[in-house]
């Protein structure tokens, strides 16, 4: 009896922790908020200076034609990745610590793409253009290429998407119960919606657990699908760097790497700030941490293979792309790319520094600054140096684009704090099955 009373007061402090954390905001988080509000009103300024004059105002130029805004378009789908390895792929291996990332991974995923869909549109200029490419039947005679990848690309981050957000919202019913029986007044009315009658009984429970399971396989090939999708947009080109078979798993590993990156990146003071760590431990954040290190290594040997491919067959263009993104104008990036990414994450070697939070989080955050690069030195410099010498040119962003790139990052942060305040930032559901 008494350890019956133990876990049911037990479940109850957990129920009053995490939706405690979606009370009345304090300071601290009133000024993040407003903070990352203010450089959102960067981006859609500069966004709309932009489109008021052209894209004369960026930095694109002949031969490169792609630059900042495509980066940013590849990063912020590398980043939505590490919610479905999280949720989806850890969850059918059954890996205990995903329970403490899952929730908040997830919503990730669905703010990053959020952000990432606005880039093909920043791209475009001017914007309307937007209304021709939407390849629906054919009143307008328009007949897309189904060949290019740049199609293949919109069918597969709007089928993630979707994906994604049906899986967020079904592992939420449980909790969205809860709140509703806890909360008071408007939102309970709100929560009551959105759980959908939820009762919590064993029908519901049987169901619900083989739906779960059915959208948790169904969303793990997506991982592998998605991003090699988007590596296709280089990889079926004959420009030199880009031409090579290698790029559909080294660009899954590199989102997977820089994905959880992100998650470190916000879970560690979100933890520490919304009074969470009965439910992040050390130990959970060490077991990501092992899988940061894991993707490291493949993204290291991915950049080895890449370059030795290109002097093990002699191609002088390959050879001379490699040489130019090692010593050429970009070089001081490229190899802060390499320290970023294939160095100093062979730090997590020692258990210490993998359970060292202060290290972890400084480590996340240069790890996203070493994949944003990279996807900058991939796009820019096979671009920079193609075959003719005589339309080579090297680009440099202008204040808009890195306006709109600051821009983005903060409505990234902008619509996770919003999520922190409004659902349980935990699977309260799964941590009490392990409570069990």
């Amino acid at each position: 009896m008494a350890d019956q009373e133990k876990a049911l007061a037990s479940r109850e402090q957990l129920e009053q922790d995490v939706l405690g954390a979606m009370r009345r905001p304090g300071l601290p988080y009133l000024a993040a908020l407003g903070l990352c509000g203010a450089s959102v009103l960067l981006l859609v300024g500069l966004w709309g200076w932009q489109i008021h004059s052209g894209l004369g105002v960026t930095g694109l130029m002949h031969p490169v034609k792609w630059g900042v805004y495509i980066t940013n378009f590849i990063f912020w789908v590398g980043i939505a990745h590490s919610g479905t390895l999280i949720s989806a792929v850890l969850y059918l291996f059954r890996a205990r610590f995903r329970t403490s990332f899952n929730r908040p991974a997830e919503a990730m995923t669905l703010i990053a793409l959020t952000v990432a869909g606005l880039f093909p549109l920043i791209h475009l200029g001017r914007v309307v253009i937007f209304y021709y490419l939407l390849p629906y039947p054919s009143q307008r005679q328009l007949w897309p290429n189904f060949r290019s990848p740049l199609v293949w690309d919109v069918v597969a981050v709007t089928t993630y998407m979707i994906v994604s957000f049906i899986f967020f919202y079904v592992g939420m019913l449980p909790d969205l119960a809860i709140a509703r029986r806890r909360v008071k007044g408007w939102a309970r009315h709100i929560y009551g919606a959105l759980s959908l009658g939820w009762r919590g009984t064993l029908g519901e429970w049987r169901h619900y657990n083989k739906l779960y399971m059915f959208l948790a396989a169904f969303a793990t090939p997506l991982v592998a699908s998605v991003h090699s999708i988007v590596s296709w947009d280089f990889a079926v080109s004959i420009v030199p760097g880009w031409h090579t078979t290698i790029f559909a798993p080294y660009f899954v590993a590199g989102a997977i790497f820089s994905g959880t990156a992100m998650v470190m990146t916000l879970m560690i003071p979100t933890r520490r700030i919304l009074k969470l760590e009965p439910y992040i431990s050390v130990d959970h954040f060490e077991a990501i941490a092992k899988i940061l290190l894991f993707t490291s290594l493949i993204v290291s040997y991915s950049y080895i293979t890449e370059t030795s491919l290109a002097f093990y067959h002699g191609n002088l263009f390959e050879m001379e792309q490699f040489r130019y993104r090692s010593f050429g104008d970009y070089a001081v990036l490229y190899w802060i790319m390499i320290l970023c990414n294939s160095v100093l994450p062979l730090s997590l070697f020692f258990k210490k520094l993998r359970r060292n939070l202060s290290w972890l989080f400084a480590l996340s955050i240069l790890i996203n600054v070493g994949m944003w690069i990279e996807r900058f030195v991939i796009v820019v410099s096979s671009l920079a140096r193609d075959y003719d010498p005589y339309a080579w040119g090297t680009y440099m962003p202008s204040f808009v684009e890195i306006g709109i790139t600051v821009g983005s990052f903060g409505l990234f942060f902008f619509m996770f704090l919003l999520f922190l305040k409004t659902l349980p930032v935990l699977s309260m559901t799964e941590i009490k099955e392990h409570m069990e």
